[in-house]
């Protein structure tokens, strides 16, 4: 998971390197020349990672000329941080952030920061309690005596305690550890019992990939609110001068998700010929699977790709005010734009 930090510092050092995000330029080198023109608007977009499969929607809107039908050029980031996406977009150096719901809620509430959602990108959490089979673990009623690894953030911290308590464990019986970003060696190591924090589409595939059965459940299932894994979020300021860009920008992602979903091995050839191969290489069999499970949350039969729900983000704002993770709760329209009509 993501390590959250006081916002500002980390704010004014990612506006002043901003040059330091690796671009990736236009999906697929070969294929952007088609969309450079000095009649489109430029956008720039920072990941939340290197590209991977939630990412492959941008990819295909790019090939398919999605973006430049709006009159836009989308110039693809990858973060140098964790706070980039939110930073430079709060700060006006870029225009689109992929970035998480609890962090921007947490964020916006402690400290003020001028960025909002304008679209959800994944409608259901993906971050999931993991254990290797071995271990006898099935749920968090065998957390009792055991220890479970964590990446130190206030989310995660009070994620586990919930889930324990609501499973009728004692938090005395379980010793939980800050394990930093190394779940799955720590797991596989057996310096923890269990980990919180993988992603199920793509840790939990990639400990398959290498012959590890592993058992995982959600943390909604004992008593966390069902959230959002990944949003889109801009600043405010470029928001007011850029509505019209910025629904484009959705309009074209939704058609390039619509072509995801259709066919999936397609979807999946974009991907792989736009990955980042110096910093986060692809497997095909952990890609796939990452289809598999990130499709049904990307796009639901009641929400189409992109909604928000104002009771999911009320649900939630409650949720941290309650644990005490947020200092004061704002509502769902202080975090939320609807650029599309539905």
């Amino acid at each position: 998971m993501k390590k959250s930090g006081k916002w500002l510092a980390p704010l004014l050092a990612a506006a002043l390197v901003m040059a330091g995000c690796s671009g990736a330029g236009e999906a697929g080198t070969g294929q952007a020349g088609s969309q450079a023109s000095g009649d489109l608007q430029e956008l720039d977009v920072v990941l939340d990672w290197y590209p991977n499969a939630v990412h492959t929607f941008l990819y295909i809107a790019q090939q398919e000329g999605y973006f430049a039908e709006e009159g836009l050029k989308v110039n693809i980031l990858y973060p140098t941080n964790g706070n980039d996406a939110v930073a430079l977009t709060a700060a006006g150096q870029a225009d689109i952030g992929f970035y998480y719901q609890e962090d921007t809620i947490i964020t916006k509430t402690n400290e003020d920061v001028p960025v909002k959602s304008i679209g959800t990108v994944v409608q259901g959490p993906i971050s999931v309690f993991a254990a290797l089979a071995d271990t006898g673990i099935d749920g968090p009623e065998d957390f009792a005596g055991k220890t479970i690894g964590y990446s130190s953030t206030q989310f995660g911290e009070k994620a586990i305690e919930t889930v324990i308590q609501d499973a009728g464990v004692s938090l005395d019986e379980v010793e939980i550890i800050d394990v930093g970003f190394d779940l799955t060696s720590a797991m596989t190591t057996g310096n923890v019992d269990a980990t919180y924090g993988c992603f199920v589409n793509h840790e939990i595939p990639a400990l398959e990939e290498e012959g590890f059965t592993v058992n995982y459940f959600s943390p909604t299932e004992y008593g966390v609110p069902e959230y959002y894994s990944l949003i889109l979020v801009v600043g405010e300021q470029n928001l007011a001068e850029k509505q019209d860009a910025y629904a484009g920008f959705l309009r074209a992602c939704r058609k390039g998700f619509a072509d995801m979903k259709a066919d999936p091995e397609a979807a999946l050839e974009v991907l792989m010929a736009n990955q980042s191969v110096d910093n986060f290489p692809l497997s095909e069999y952990v890609e796939t699977r990452s289809f598999e499970v990130l499709l049904p949350l990307m796009e639901k039969e009641d929400s189409p790709f992109l909604t928000q729900d104002p009771a999911v983000w009320q649900e939630n704002i409650a949720w941290l005010q309650e644990t005490g993770i947020t200092e004061g709760a704002l509502t769902p329209e202080d975090f939320i734009v609807n650029l599309l009509e539905e």
